[in-house]
């Protein structure tokens, strides 16, 4: 007689989630994030969208201070779920293994820590503390579609920090920290570890590192002619033929200024 095996479906789910995070991820250059570093998200979701990417954008997320440059870095991810309060009192931060308290000591220095808090500012994702310890961690930023508490000071931090408004209660509240890189959906957006998360002023997007190299290299060269056509439109010349490129004639206008501009 066959012996029957009882596997719960949330041993099943681990195993399942256990798979996909330990999945080795494409490496991703120093050289391609620093490409990265000088292209918009604006140009990225452009070169993803040509390879049939259209939803890699993360929605409704702003920074909390002025950029001096790109936010550039690799995903680390924490992912929440509704709380439910008799496994989420605040002795919960008594144990060092905790999800939130373990994803901010583990994610890598040069790592964007990402959050899925399902899209809900009602308590914060974190606040100025956890923060601070990524930024002195040397960690690259940290993203969440919910909110950050103590806002204005992490608006004074030397870290890029986005999310979707301030929120001053406790994460606690409503959000129940459950795992740490694994994929997740952020502002609508998939992120897996080892994505690469590029951020500006218009938001952040997330770039699977498989295709990192391709779409920075892409990016650059789209950038250098966006500034070329830059140049052209404040000099009067009409985007006809210029933007996109269908005149002949620009291609040769373009070429010189690139010379001239050691582009």
């Amino acid at each position: 007689m066959n012996e029957t095996v009882d596997i719960s479906q949330q041993q099943v789910d681990r195993a399942a989630l256990g798979a996909v995070r330990h999945e080795v991820a494409p490496t991703v250059g120093g050289e391609v994030l620093e490409k990265l570093r000088h292209v918009s998200t604006a140009t990225l979701a452009t070169a993803l969208f040509k390879r049939g990417l259209r939803n890699q954008m993360i929605q409704a997320v702003q920074p909390l201070a002025s950029l001096a440059t790109n936010m550039v870095g690799i995903a680390f991810t924490l992912r929440y779920i509704p709380a439910r309060e008799d496994l989420n009192p605040i002795s919960v931060f008594d144990d060092a293994e905790h999800p939130q308290r373990k994803a901010i000591e583990s994610c890598p220095p040069g790592g964007v820590l990402v959050i899925d808090s399902r899209g809900n500012a009602r308590a914060a994702s974190a606040g100025s503390i956890l923060v601070r310890r990524l930024m002195v961690r040397g960690c690259a930023g940290v993203v969440t579609d919910g909110g950050l508490r103590d806002s204005a000071e992490i608006a004074e931090l030397k870290i890029p920090a986005f999310h979707s408004r301030p929120s001053a209660p406790t994460n606690l509240t409503l959000h129940q920290a459950i795992d740490i890189n694994v994929p997740i959906g952020c502002g609508d957006a998939p992120v897996f570890p080892g994505d690469v998360i590029v951020g500006d002023a218009d938001g952040v997007i997330v770039v699977p590192a498989s295709m990192a190299s391709d779409v920075a290299e892409e990016a650059t060269q789209m950038t250098v002619y966006e500034d070329f056509v830059v140049d052209m439109v404040a000099a009067g010349h009409s985007i006809v033929g210029l933007y996109p490129m269908t005149n002949p004639a620009t291609r040769v206008r373009f070429e010189a200024w690139r010379k001239e501009k050691g582009r």
